[in-house]
């Protein structure tokens, strides 16, 4: 089978195209012909070994994102059969419950092999079966991207109707994050630097935006929005070291912040002051768990919710897809079709 992989040593410019043998499923495991991918910003940090020794062994395939058609499965499997659809889980050893060393050791994608193989052999605990009312381009955009929103607006976030959410961004999580939380019958607010992404944003439900290059203290311009309550109930935040101390202004007592990107910078400098003194709840959200990929399939077909897709590469064309991914490529997930 093809695969891609990154070898001999790290770095973008040994992750390169290679056959490895057809896997064979052991006993509780099936093996699955991959359809289509897609990119999340971690797998271009993977290759640079970003993530340390976390990261995993060469040789290593990469891309946590996919979905395919079980081909085959081993002995002893009884959740899933040969034809269904599935999705491989970001974390394979993360069932449900609180999340443990082993969880987050078993990523996709690094440390352990990704999806970026025409075959995949997995544990049959490592999948979820996918609705049929969803493509597979769309499928495909939510093992990573889609259930760390979920994860935050749900699991983690505990959102309800009429709570008021902020979420940074036009990025995958972020589209997401609004889809969700309007879901919860949310009142969102989403900020931006483009008009012109905020407009779309408008289209998907969001009741208010702000453009942060116009407005940079939008703790300050959102605070009519949330007058009712002192601040926001939840603030989706992938800004990271800028973008953290705005959002301590702008939650409410007694909210929360759930931490998911870090995009301008890892090293804070902000007050802890308000954290103490308004009780605000710092939630790191890391994906999340089977049983919560599985409750979000199940809301996603009951009402009609359909991730915002972006271009589409071959196979093939991995490696332009994610300078494509590096370049800024606007709204909708990058996607890889096998």
């Amino acid at each position: 089978m093809r695969v891609f992989q990154i070898q001999d040593d790290w770095g973008f410019d040994n992750l390169k195209m290679a056959e490895r043998p057809d896997p064979k499923p052991g006993r509780g495991q099936v093996l699955i012909r991959m359809h289509m991918a897609s990119l999340n910003a971690r797998d271009l940090i993977v290759p640079e070994r970003g993530y340390g020794r976390a990261t995993g062994n060469l040789p290593l395939i990469p891309v946590s994102d996919g979905v395919g058609v079980v081909v085959e499965t081993g002995e002893g499997v009884t959740r899933v059969a040969a034809g269904d659809r599935v999705c491989p889980t970001y974390f394979q050893n993360w069932i449900g419950g609180a999340p443990t060393k082993e969880a987050f050791a078993s990523a996709l994608g690094g440390p352990l092999d990704g999806v970026a193989a025409e075959l995949v052999c997995l544990s049959e605990e490592g999948v979820v079966r996918i609705p049929e009312d969803l493509s597979d381009a769309e499928a495909a955009t939510l093992p990573c991207a889609g259930l760390t929103a979920w994860s935050a607006i749900t699991t983690l976030g505990r959102v309800r109707p009429g709570d008021r959410v902020l979420v940074q961004g036009t990025g995958g999580v972020a589209l997401f994050a609004l889809a969700f939380a309007k879901m919860q019958g949310a009142h969102v607010t989403v900020i931006s630097s483009s008009d012109e992404k905020l407009e779309a944003t408008r289209a998907m439900g969001a009741d208010t935006a702000i453009n942060y290059r116009e407005t940079p203290d939008w703790a300050k311009a959102s605070r009519e929005i949330t007058a009712d309550r002192g601040g926001f109930d939840l603030i989706v935040e992938l800004g990271g070291a800028k973008t953290l101390p705005l959002s301590l202004r702008a939650i409410r007592p007694g909210g929360t912040i759930a931490m998911i990107g870090v995009l301008s910078g890892l090293q804070l400098d902000a007050s802890l002051g308000p954290i103490v003194a308004r009780q605000v709840r710092l939630q790191g959200v890391t994906v999340g768990h089977r049983d919560g990929f599985e409750a979000m399939l199940c809301a996603m077909s009951l009402h009609g919710t359909r991730p915002f897709l972006g271009r589409t590469f071959a196979f093939e064309g991995l490696r332009d897809a994610l300078e494509h991914l590096r370049a800024g490529p606007g709204m909708g997930k990058t996607l890889i079709e096998f």
